[in-house]
Formats: structure tokens, sequence, C-alpha cells
């Protein structure tokens, strides 16, 4: 009886065990605080304010990414796009809004070639050299924007409110001004001749024809008022009716080749975002026409065969080196747009496959790119942008947006205020030919009529048994490098203010270099990977500008970090 009645006793206690195990997921299913990490205060501002209007992390990502369009028109607007990767917590809905830019149908394989022939070996064959102004500069240079139907699509399929709210902060912003910063100003003296070539870009965004000053207003009604012809009337407020006749107008006016059509039958696309593992962490990132994603997954799949903790910080860096110049490689020959080109995902991203790549790499010396076949080239800027949000649901965003070059094709069709992007350099003019950030593609990536360039952005999603990291960065080509450094930073347990400080290093296959940032290698560790066999090239100043959110639900807490290169704001609420 007595042993009967201690099992009794005991069940209350069993019972409140299973109940405190069942419960405890429950208990971490929603932070503790919303965060945002963004390029720009009042893009920043923007996010919270919509969250405090009772908005999702969807409704804040409309606002940032229309006031980074006001706030930082070198880095991103309503003439580019970008990729926004979402997280739904109710249902744990994973999906990538693919808000790339479009080639016009106009557009043909040879269209910045200067029609000169060079020799062939076996076709298809380029009919002449590019000419690198002609995808950079201008309206030829412009693709059909994305960013207004990914807005609106957020809006719509995932948002709590209306469009017009969460647009709200961006009209203000527009309408009433903003001091600009020294990046725009810098950025504005490097494309000071391209856009004096715009009357209608030089009017908005130079002063008097020349670099604005220092704590200049810069005020955007036009813009204001596409805004609130979007907020009015969705994607036909961009894409349809009077600004739509003034965007093509303008574009054809100046020797561009857009059409109604092509407006019309833009649509943003949904797609599976990629996935990997890398030591017991989830990786949830870009998939194409974004080559991050791929990228990034070969290079941890490739490291997961060494303990790079237990390394000496020579040979760690050495094997990261070469797991980049591989992946790098791989980006060159095999990825483009899905929807016109077979891209072998499952064969990239697999373990098998990197177990192949990883048997190629010496401990002891560096593998010359000669060595490996393929074409790929290398220079970066710090055009695009990237923001982080997760609000108290735990719904998440990591999103990057470019207009490519820093103000993109430097023109603006008068009337819209719209800054138009030059992603039609992301493509490949010709298979080998080095676009305005050094990298050469292949065929996958030629140009073809509404085909999506190739891009390096990758906004990233990292999860473990510590909890859930937001992150992405802009950066051109050395975007991908950038998120690898910060994901290996992440795995060893370190926090989002030391992934957005990390040095960086970068190797991209060809020119066979490895770029780094001042400081990123002592004295001894130059000598000694140059021993090695690599080449090493200090970069003028630090690159990068990391938005990042870590929600530790180890210790139930939310942590962001905007990174210190940059002019940015990391903020929990």
């Amino acid at each position: 009886m007595l042993r009967r009645h201690a099992k009794l006793q005991r069940w209350p206690f069993l019972i409140l065990f299973i109940a405190s195990a069942w419960l405890a997921p429950l208990q971490a299913a929603s932070p503790p605080a919303a965060a945002i990490a963004s390029a720009h205060p009042l893009a920043t501002d923007a996010g919270h304010e919509i969250l405090a209007l009772g908005g999702n992390a969807f409704d804040a990502a409309v606002a940032i990414t229309a006031t980074l369009a006001v706030v930082e028109p070198t880095g991103s607007g309503l003439g580019g796009g970008g990729f926004w990767l979402l997280h739904r917590a109710r249902d744990h809905h994973e999906v990538m809004i693919d808000g790339r830019e479009r080639a016009p149908l106009a557009a043909h394989r040879d269209m910045y070639l200067d029609g000169k022939a060079t020799p062939c070996a076996a076709p298809p064959c380029a009919s002449g050299e590019a000419i690198p102004s002609l995808s950079v500069d201008g309206p030829l240079a412009a693709a059909i924007p994305g960013a207004p139907a990914a807005m609106v699509h957020l809006a719509q399929k995932y948002g709590r409110l209306p469009l017009a709210k969460s647009l709200a902060p961006a009209i203000r912003h527009a309408r009433n001004g903003f001091a600009i910063s020294e990046t725009y100003r810098r950025m504005a003296g490097l494309r000071l001749d391209a856009l004096r070539k715009s009357a209608a870009a030089a009017r908005i965004f130079l002063n008097e024809n020349d670099v604005p000053p220092a704590g200049y207003i810069l005020k955007q009604p036009e813009l204001a008022a596409t805004l609130e012809a979007i907020a009015k009337h969705g994607t036909a407020g961009f894409y349809d009716g009077p600004i739509a006749e003034k965007l093509i107008n303008g574009v054809r006016g100046a020797g561009g080749i857009w059409t109604q059509q092509d407006l019309a039958s833009y649509r943003v696309i949904e797609r599976k975002p990629l996935t990997g593992n890398y030591r017991g962490l989830r990786i949830t990132s870009a998939a194409p026409p974004s080559s991050g994603g791929v990228a990034l997954i070969t290079m941890l799949n490739i490291l997961a065969g060494y303990d790079l903790n237990r390394l000496d910080p020579v040979t760690r860096d050495h094997l990261i080196i070469e797991a980049m110049r591989r992946a790098y490689r791989d980006r060159a020959i095999y990825l483009g747009d899905p929807d016109y080109v077979t891209v072998p995902l499952r064969r990239l991203t697999h373990p098998l496959y990197a177990d192949g790549l990883r048997a190629s790499i010496r401990p002891d010396k560096a593998t010359p790119s000669s060595a490996l076949p393929g074409e790929a080239t290398l220079d970066a800027g710090n055009d695009t942008t990237h923001f982080s949000v997760l609000d108290r649901q735990g719904n998440r965003v990591a999103a990057t947006l470019s207009i490519n070059f820093p103000f993109g094709a430097a023109f603006t069709p008068p009337g819209t205020g719209v800054l138009l992007n030059d992603e039609m350099d992301d493509f490949s003019a010709k298979p080998g030919a080095p676009n305005v950030y050094g990298l050469v593609g292949g065929e996958a990536n030629a140009i073809a009529p509404g085909k999506r360039p190739l891009s390096s952005m990758t906004p990233t999603f990292l999860e473990n048994e510590r909890g859930v990291a937001i992150l992405g960065t802009p950066g051109g080509s050395r975007i991908i490098s950038m998120v690898l450094l910060a994901t290996l930073d992440f795995a060893a347990g370190n926090d989002p203010a030391s992934w957005v400080g990390v040095k960086r290093l970068h190797h991209q296959f060809l020119p066979d270099m490895v770029q780094h940032e001042p400081g990123t290698f002592d004295a001894n560790q130059t000598a000694a990977l140059e021993k090695l066999g690599h080449t090493l090239k200090q970069v003028d100043s630090p690159y990068g500008n990391m938005q990042a959110i870590l929600w530790d639900r180890k210790l139930g807490k939310v942590l962001a970090a905007s990174d210190p290169r940059g002019g940015g704001k990391a903020q929990v609420r």
C-alpha cells in the first residue's frame, strides 16, 4: 500500500515534467521583442512605425523597402528589384519573393557588343566586343523594375495593413525631404558625369548640377506622387496608367527599348528557398536567379569536412579561400535564370558533390585557378542594400534589394522621380567579358528577352539549437563571401555585433587573388598565405553593410546589429 501511495505521489511530478517539456517549445515560439536592422535610420524607424500600428514583419518590409527607395537612392529604389526571403510563423511557411528585374522583350544577346567580329572556336559565338558603358549608364542599361510589384504582393498576400498605410512613411520622407549622408555625397561624386547626362536625375539628385553640400535636404515630390499612385492603385499605379506612360516615353525618348507590354507583363515569382546544413546549422537562402544560396551552401558543404575552430588561423583562411574559389567557379559556369536554363541545383548543393570539391583541396598549397576550368573575375562596390526584420509573432524577413551600380543607370524618366536600375549589366554581355564588378559569366547568364539576370544577393536565415539569425549585406560580387564569414561566426557562437564586424576576405576564382579589408591579416599571416601560393590584395577601404538579427531562444532575448562600416540602424523594441 505504501509502495502504491508513493507511485501515486510521483504522478503529479511526472505530469508536470511532461507538461513543462511540451510547453517549452510553445513558450519559445514567440520572441520577446521585435527587431529591425537596415541601412538607414529612417528606414528602420519606418518599419517600427508600421509594427506599432499593428502591422507584421511583412508590412514592415513594405515600409522599409519604400523608405530605402527614398532615402538611399544609391543602393535601391522603385526602379530596381530584389529578393525578399520570408518566414511566416503561424505555419512555418518559407518563400522567396523574386522581384528581380527582367530584360525588356526587345533585348537580345548581342545588344551591348560593338559588332566587330572576334575569333570563335565553337558556336554560339558573340559578334563583337562588349561596350561596358552601354550596360551601365542610361536607359538602355535598365531592366524592367520589380520592386513596386513585390511591395504590392507582400502587402496583399502576407501583410495585415492597407498598402497606403505601409507606404505612408516613404511618401512623407519623399515629400518633406531628409538630410543626405556623406555616403550619398561620395557616391554622387562617383556617378557625377552619368547623372549630369539625365536632366531629370540631375535636377533631383544633384544641386546646381554638382554634388550637393553636406546637410543638403533632398526632396522628391515626383517620387512621392509615384508612391501615392502605387498606394492607391497597386501595381496598376506603376505598371499601367500615367506613370507607366511617363516611364516608357522617358526611356524611349533617350534611346531605351521599353514598351507597355514590358511593364504590363511583369510578375513577381514565388520561389522555394534553398536549404542546407552545416554541422547542425540549418541554412535557408536565396534560390536562382540568385547565385547566393547555391554558392553559400556549396562553400559550407566543403567546409563541413573540417573542424575550423581547431585549426590555426592561416590554415583556416586557406581552406575558406579554396572553398570560395570552387563555389565561384560553379557560379560562372552553371547559374542563370531557372526559367530559361537548367540549373543543376540538386547536384551543386549536395554534400557528396562538395566531397569531390574538397578532395581537390591541398592543405599545404593553393590551387591555381588556371587548374580549374571555367571563367569569372572580380571587383565590387557598395551598391545594393539589405534589411532584416523580426516581429513579436516570430515572422521574419531578410531582403536584399538593388539598382546595381550606385545610382543605378543614373537616369530618371521625367515626371516620375524614379531612378532606373542598370541590372542589364548583370547579364553576360559576352561570355568571358567582365561586367562592372568584374564578374564574368557563361551562356547560362546570356541576355534573352524577359530573362532575369543572375545575382549575388544572399538574404539568409540560419537556425540551430541556440536560435534564429536573419542576415544579409550589399557588396556586389563580395556579398556571398561576406555572408559565408558571418555564418561561420554565428556557428562559432558569436552575436550579431561580431558577425557584422568580422574582417573580410574574398576569392572569386578569377582573377586568382584574395581581396581583403585592411587589417584582415597581420604580417605573419600574410607571409604564410603567400607561401602557400595565394596572391593577396588589400582593398583601399572596408566594404559591405551587413544588417543582422539574432533571436536567442536559449537566453530568451533578441539582439540586432548594423554594420559599423555603414550608417544604418539596428533597433530592438
